[in-house]
């Protein structure tokens, strides 16, 4: 066995035990006061969560599916991701992974803040231009039904859906959940093959505009799951849907990755930061009123840097940003570096002591404390993100 083969194999065994999430803890004496404190002027009922992954492998007939690419130990590389993702997510060694799942995230809820919500997604297959689905393109596939049951059966939660806009009965499933409860929902073009610029979109965009249904969708480079057409999430891709009068909150902030800037004549195009072109639609003021961006994942250590700055920077954007924690990744220890976050000027020591605290306790409370805590001196100014990032309700009144 070569020495690259061997590191794998050893990366693929001892990486998710290195990640295994402990049991839900409260936050307790100097720490606690501290949390109390970032909680100050947010009304903690207001406070939900827009983006938190409901995920399993179709125990106890879920209907959720696990595609065998990441099961197999012949592509060690996702078995590892896949493993990684239990581990985090504190249920790798459930028998009943999603039963499992669900418990964890109702205790990491009550304990965070019993008063919010949290926004369950689902994810919808991979779907080509005639309404096929195509097989082995979604890694984690996870039925609206399931999303709306545990929705139904759990008061912290929300449920979104996840609906192909190629599906030839996609405006009649958009219907459908949307009367079981579904709040938004919820695409990832680079995997699942949606071009929102295609007239294929069109009947599905008429019929989310007219219940006013905000459209949650993956912008810039996908990395949480292997996204085969990356060129599909560039952000000026989301004129189309806005033209058509959908809410659309772009997820991430389209924080990483660089896109085709596609305004600028064919011959000068060039590829630019995907989030540069997110503010560049941002600061439309047609779109005001229906443009908006996620803060999940804006803190992991490859996306904090210019991209965290910039929104910083923009505080005449900030009641357009919604919160979302991106769950479980916030859980996966390397993403999110408060070492990193101090370097980069965000955190002092004593709010990085803080944070890493939280973190031990209860990694969905931990997304919330270390955004909350972001500071950016700069020109003689204290830059932070407002109170009402966190008061997300309002997207969905």
């Amino acid at each position: 066995m070569g020495v690259a083969a061997a590191g794998a194999v050893a990366a693929r065994f001892a990486v998710p035990r290195l990640l295994r999430a402990g049991p839900v803890q409260p936050v307790q004496g100097e720490a606690e006061r501290w949390v109390a404190a970032l909680h100050e002027g947010i009304d903690r009922s207001r406070m939900w969560d827009v983006h938190v992954h409901l995920l399993g492998r179709g125990d106890g007939g879920t209907g959720c599916r696990v595609d065998q690419a990441m099961l197999s130990h012949l592509n060690p590389l996702e078995r590892l991701r896949y493993e990684i993702y239990l581990a985090a997510a504190g249920v790798g060694d459930a028998e009943d992974v999603d039963a499992a799942y669900v418990a964890r995230l109702l205790e990491l809820a009550r304990q965070a803040n019993g008063a919010g919500r949290l926004v369950l997604l689902p994810l919808d297959e991979a779907v080509d231009e005639s309404g096929q689905v195509i097989d082995g393109r979604v890694p984690f596939f996870t039925p609206n039904e399931y999303a709306l049951r545990v929705a139904a059966e759990h008061e912290p939660f929300e449920a979104a859906c996840s609906i192909h806009p190629y599906r030839q009965d996609a405006v009649d499933r958009l219907d459908a959940a949307v009367e079981g409860g579904a709040r938004l929902v919820k695409w990832l073009p680079a995997v699942q093959g949606i071009d929102p610029m295609s007239e294929l979109c069109d009947p599905f965009y008429e019929r989310l505009a007219e219940l006013g249904t905000p459209l949650l969708t993956h912008a810039g480079h996908e990395a949480a799951m292997h996204g085969e057409q990356q060129d599909l999430g560039n952000p000026l891709r989301l004129v189309r849907p806005l033209d058509a009068g959908v809410r659309v909150v772009v997820a991430h902030a389209a924080s990483l990755g660089t896109d085709l800037d596609t305004d600028a004549p064919p011959e000068s195009r060039t590829r630019v930061p995907s989030w540069e072109l997110l503010l560049r639609l941002m600061d439309e003021p047609r779109w005001e009123r229906q443009l908006f961006a996620d803060l999940s994942a804006v803190t992991q250590f490859n996306r904090c840097g210019e991209p965290l700055r910039a929104l910083l920077r923009r505080p005449e954007l900030h009641h357009r940003l919604v919160n979302g924690s991106d769950y479980p990744l916030p859980a996966v220890n390397p993403l999110i570096s408060t070492w990193r976050l101090q370097q980069a000027g965000y955190l002092g020591s004593r709010e990085r002591a803080f944070c890493n605290t939280v973190y031990e306790a209860n990694p969905l409370l931990f997304d919330f404390v270390v955004k909350r805590s972001l500071a950016l001196q700069e020109g003689g100014r204290t830059l932070r993100l407002a109170p009402t990032v966190f008061e997300t309700s309002w997207l969905f009144s």
